[in-house]
């Protein structure tokens, strides 16, 4: 690979229809991030900018074999992984990455949908600590998702935010995000726990229903920066920023009438 050669970024992730999460929004990321994007589907959803109505995990050997076409033609720099469904789809990704380690994987793990809907069977969440966290490079849970890896209540203020990051690394990722969205008040703050330092990003809250695919967003352009070489702090910090700039031009689209999209392209249209 030459020093100018476009990055290629693999999406292991559910469909959105509506366009706004899951794999459309992942590659809309890549895109909008430099970055060439590729989508294995783990998961069909029948949801829209209201919520989710219907769920179709697809075979595990399935969702194997498109990982497995995938790297056995195309040079893979980063993989994002998001939405697994449950623990069947889990084992069989993380089988699919082993032989790759050393590629920085970044992974959400997606377990609400934004209107309330579950994305993974509770099943599913032991087989996804065993064997997918270890796996990770960066892992970049929300509050409600940390609490659940972890078995805990869910984080109340910034010391409980820290401290679940700092144990959700002894779970095997290299480095952990534990985004702060959901805590009360006009800030929202993420933590980073990468090499055992610890670092804050603030961030004043954004006042828009416009939030559809944020998590999926985020995580993907982390990955892009990742594939490009970047450190998990730097690439924290720009993926960040250029989310932030999205959520706020996210009214210049017109999409559906409940948890409308981020404008991914905000700095190209």
């Amino acid at each position: 690979m030459t020093s100018t050669s476009i990055r290629n970024v693999l999406s292991i992730a559910g469909s959105d229809p509506s366009g706004g999460a899951g794999i459309q929004a992942d590659l809309k990321a890549f895109s909008a991030r430099g970055c060439y994007g590729m989508a294995v589907i783990t998961a069909l959803t029948a949801q829209n900018t209201r919520g989710v109505s219907a769920v179709v995990p697809l075979d595990p050997d399935f969702v194997a074999e498109q990982i497995r076409m995938v790297f056995d033609d195309v040079r893979v720099d980063a993989v994002k992984i998001g939405m697994i469904a449950n623990a069947g789809i889990a084992m069989a990704v993380a089988e699919a990455l082993k032989p790759h380690r050393g590629i920085p994987v970044v992974l959400d793990p997606v377990m609400i949908a934004k209107g309330g809907a579950s994305l993974l069977d509770p099943d599913a969440v032991e087989a996804l600590t065993s064997e997918l966290l270890p796996l990770a490079t960066l892992l970049t849970p929300n509050l409600p998702e940390a609490a659940a890896l972890l078995g805990d209540p869910e984080a109340s203020d910034r010391r409980i935010m820290e401290s679940q990051a700092v144990r959700l690394t002894a779970l095997g990722p290299k480095a952990v995000l534990v985004k702060g969205g959901h805590l009360a008040g006009g800030e929202s703050p993420d933590v980073l726990v990468a090499d055992g330092k610890v670092s804050w990003f603030e961030a004043r809250r954004v006042e828009t229903s416009n939030t559809h695919g944020t998590g999926c967003s985020l995580s993907s352009a982390l990955a892009a920066e990742l594939a490009k070489g970047r450190e998990p702090q730097e690439a924290v910090g720009i993926a960040k920023a250029w989310l932030a700039e999205a959520v706020a031009a996210s009214g210049r689209l017109a999409v559906g009438s409940g948890h409308g999209p981020v404008h991914h392209f905000h700095a190209m249209w």
